[in-house]
């Protein structure tokens, strides 16, 4: 990606609940919509956040409609139901690693896709998974009018990541002006596929056929390498991946350094 300062900019949050990692995400998007973040630490500023859930949750996109997920099955497994800031369908985040990247960038949308997913694609080397871009991308309209297509991982953008034509990555952007936020997930195990029981769909057809379309469409690195790897060794094959492949230095900085930034501290509270 071009039009990046010389520096990168990373915060690791660890396990958090869903309430507060959809509400960090969308208070970082405010304070680089209102230049806070580029005038503390610099015009075309790139930041990333890595983190992850606890509890599980399940989120649905910004446009989805809430009567796609069953919210009694949801409540009686404990499991909340959050609204991302970006598009895109169901996920239920439940062994995975999560990233969010922040840039102010007049570069395309699938240019900044192909940047990130490059660099996770690196990083999972490391690990010794082989991933591949998605190098099509379907009609999401016509996609999202099906009742398949509630959850997420059924089908695939642009430059999400396969290994053997099976989804590993997922992500979802939104851009305001010439902020950008795209944030995904990395599946760790095929706890994912547990979404199913979760659908606001009463159709077992439909059902059935969003499973078989989990079951063959998508992959974790625990089906791919026999083991999960840990949160910080994930972050730090990231770092790395960033540091080669950008040629740029990476700087740590920690979630009170941004929270003091937000104008809207209460957003990190709260549930859909």
């Amino acid at each position: 990606m071009t039009s990046v300062n010389h520096t990168v900019y990373i915060v690791t949050t660890g396990y958090r609940n869903g309430s507060w990692n959809m509400a960090f995400d969308t208070s970082l998007m405010d304070i680089f919509r209102k230049g806070i973040f580029q005038e503390q630490f610099g015009r075309q500023s790139m930041l990333w956040r890595f983190y992850a859930w606890d509890p599980p949750a399940l989120s649905i996109g910004h446009g989805q409609k809430r009567a796609d997920i069953d919210e009694t099955a949801c409540n009686m497994k404990g499991i909340d139901i959050v609204r991302r800031p970006t598009g895109g369908r169901a996920v239920l985040h439940i062994d995975e690693f999560t990233y969010a990247c922040l840039a102010e960038t007049a570069t395309a949308n699938t240019h900044v896709s192909a940047m990130i997913h490059g660099i996770i694609r690196h990083a999972l080397l490391g690990f010794g998974v082989s991933a591949e871009f998605k190098r099509t991308q379907p009609d999401m309209k016509k996609r999202y009018s099906t009742a398949e297509s509630a959850s997420c991982f059924t089908a695939s953008a642009r430059n999400e990541l396969h290994v053997e034509g099976r989804k590993l990555v997922g992500s979802a952007q939104r851009r305001s002006d010439k902020v950008i936020l795209q944030h995904g997930s990395l599946l760790l195990s095929d706890k994912h596929k547990l979404i199913t029981a979760l659908l606001g769909c009463r159709d077992r057809t439909v059902l059935c056929r969003i499973k078989d379309d989990l079951d063959r469409k998508t992959i974790s690195v625990k089906e791919l390498t026999g083991i999960i790897p840990d949160f910080n060794s994930l972050c730090s094959a990231m770092i790395e991946s960033m540091e080669t492949r950008l040629k740029k230095r990476v700087v740590i900085l920690t979630e009170q350094e941004l929270t003091s930034l937000f104008t809207c501290k209460p957003a990190l509270s709260g549930r859909l």
